[in-house]
């Protein structure tokens, strides 16, 4: 982590030579100190082991397979380096790893995607923001990983009282069961109810089965 105004020591991980050396000059030019400029992900993890940097800017994708090298050396950093930020650059969002990466711990991480870095003070500030242990994360990825998020808990397109409600339809009540429980009239309960259908995707034609089906979505998750 970075302190007070000392100059941001960053190890660059990029295998694009020409891209690598720009953000080397780029951040010279912002007073920032690259301590290492690497191509591939395990010469990433040597350098963060040798220097120490207070950040380190990290491509997805990187030898030998291009895929998800640059991804799986952050992860490492985080676990074995966690004073060290870590600024992922991508071309696209990687759920599944943008989210193991924030998860947890969201500071000192930030996941930018490439075509936002063209803002040079908003890519500058993004890295001052992660190597003081802060967060920086592109508007689109925050946006991936609700949908994500609401995939996984299908019940979080609920209200907190349409919840309880379910809940207590899973507790096997009936609707006047459930106004006594909830102190609410059962026309309130009803009309619980069919929101809970309509957000949960249960259509008229499921019939009877349509609270069955509810129920069975709330004890799933």
């Amino acid at each position: 982590m970075n302190s007070g105004g000392a100059a941001v020591r960053v190890v660059i991980a990029e295998d694009s030579v020409l891209l690598r050396e720009g953000i080397v000059r780029l951040l010279e030019e912002q007073d920032c100190t690259v301590v290492a400029a690497v191509g591939d992900a395990e010469e990433l993890l040597k350098s963060v082991d040798q220097h120490r940097p207070d950040v380190c800017v990290v491509d997805v994708r990187m030898p030998p397979t291009f895929t998800d090298e640059g991804l799986r050396a952050a992860l490492v950093i985080r676990e074995q380096s966690p004073e060290t930020g870590v600024l992922v650059l991508s071309q696209y969002v990687e759920e599944r790893y943008a989210s193991e990466l924030i998860g947890g711990n969201p500071g000192g991480v930030g996941y930018l995607l490439k075509d936002r870095v063209a803002d040079v003070d908003q890519f500058i500030d993004g890295l001052r923001r992660v190597a003081d242990g802060g967060a920086a994360l592109d508007p689109e990825v925050i946006s991936q990983l609700l949908v994500r998020s609401r995939r996984a808990n299908p019940l979080a397109v609920l209200s907190p009282r349409e919840q309880d409600v379910l809940r207590a339809m899973a507790e096997g009540r009936s609707n006047g069961g459930i106004a006594q429980a909830l102190v609410v009239g059962e026309g309130a309960v009803e009309k619980h109810i069919s929101n809970i259908f309509i957000k949960l995707g249960l259509t008229p034609t499921d019939g009877e089965h349509r609270r069955v089906l509810a129920v069975l979505k709330f004890l799933e998750t």
